[in-house]
Order: C-alpha cells, then structure tokens, then sequence
C-alpha cells in the first residue's frame, strides 16, 4: 500500500480523510496562498491546492499527497479568513440573507507525479439572521480561523438555510471525489 500524505494541518481535514483511511501521515507545510490578480477563483483554488500537494511530496517523494483549499465567494470576490471580530461581522453582514459559492480545489499528487486535480462548487444560502444571532455567533470564537468567517459543521450551521452541492467540501474536502481519486490509485488497502 502506498504511503498517503495530507498537506493540511487542519483538523477538520483530518476528520474528513479518515472518513476514507486511517492510514495516513499530517503534513502540514507552508505555501504562499497569495492569489493572481484576475486569476479566475476555481483555477486558484486548484492551483493553491497544487502547491501545497506538491510541498508535502518534496517531503514525501513516495508517497501520494493530497491538497486543498478552499474558498468563499460572493459577488465575484473572494473572502478569506477575517483579521479580526469586526472583518469577520462585515463577512457575515454580506452573506446574510444571500446565496453565495464555496470553491474547493483538490489536488492528488501520486509518486509518478501525474496531478490528479478538480474543483467542486457549492452554494450556501444565509438566513437573514439577526444582530444579535450574528453577535451571539461572533461571541463563539467560531468564524476568526474559517474562510468567509463561518464553519458549516460549528455553530455556523445556525446562518444556514440550505446548500446545493457537496457539504463535505464546504467543510474543506471533497470526500467522495478524493475516495475515487485514491481508489483509482490503488492507494487503499484493499483496491488492486
């Protein structure tokens, strides 16, 4: 069995990967996530989850390594994580009430180097909560460490009206397309 690789240190990650295998190694690593002026988002997302990918197989050159990144989109413009409380009550204001986009770029890098790469979409619509729901949210410490200031599988889930396309990218990982990905691979116990 080939050796798997995750170039992410988060945790929800972790959760999701081992939804596939328990057999894997955490790398985190450092990649500079500076996007292209005009670069469409689903290519940057893609590209982001590359670099990171293939950061963990210079670490890792006989192993299958696996990155992503994900990102929240209204309007045409991306919404990383926020600075502080009051970038993250601005990120919330703007999705209230509105559908927006959550792109998830994957990238599967096997030891022979021939990318595996895709980007899902999925699109969340707000509630039109209240000041003082968003106050109680802020209050949790939730949206400073997420992109667009909000955790789908946390409290955030109280903003949600609903959601078309795939949750567990929202969360930050593709899971069934990933599980194909690997499976196509030969990289679980058990695929030949």
């Amino acid at each position: 069995m080939i050796e798997i690789v995750l170039a992410s240190g988060s945790p929800r990650r972790r959760e999701l990967l081992a939804l596939i295998t328990e057999e894997f190694t955490v790398c985190p690593v450092d990649a500079d996530e500076t996007l292209r002026p005009g670069a469409p988002l689903d290519e940057e997302v893609v590209r982001l989850s590359c670099l990171k990918a293939a950061a963990a197989q210079k670490l890792h050159p006989d192993a299958v390594c696996i990155g992503s990144d994900t990102m929240v989109t209204i309007d045409g413009l991306p919404l990383g994580k926020p600075k502080d409380e009051k970038q993250a009550a601005d990120m919330l204001r703007r999705l209230r009430g509105r559908t927006h986009e959550v792109l998830t770029g994957l990238a599967v890098l096997p030891p022979d180097g021939e990318a595996r790469m895709l980007c899902t979409r999925t699109r969340v619509t707000f509630r039109d909560f209240a000041e003082d729901e968003l106050a109680a949210y802020l209050a949790t410490g939730e949206p400073l460490d997420k992109a667009g200031a909000y955790g789908i599988q946390g409290h955030g889930a109280l903003l949600i009206r609903g959601i078309e396309g795939d949750y567990y990218s929202v969360m930050g990982l593709p899971v069934a397309p990933l599980y194909e990905t690997l499976r196509g691979l030969h990289a679980l116990a058990g695929t030949a």
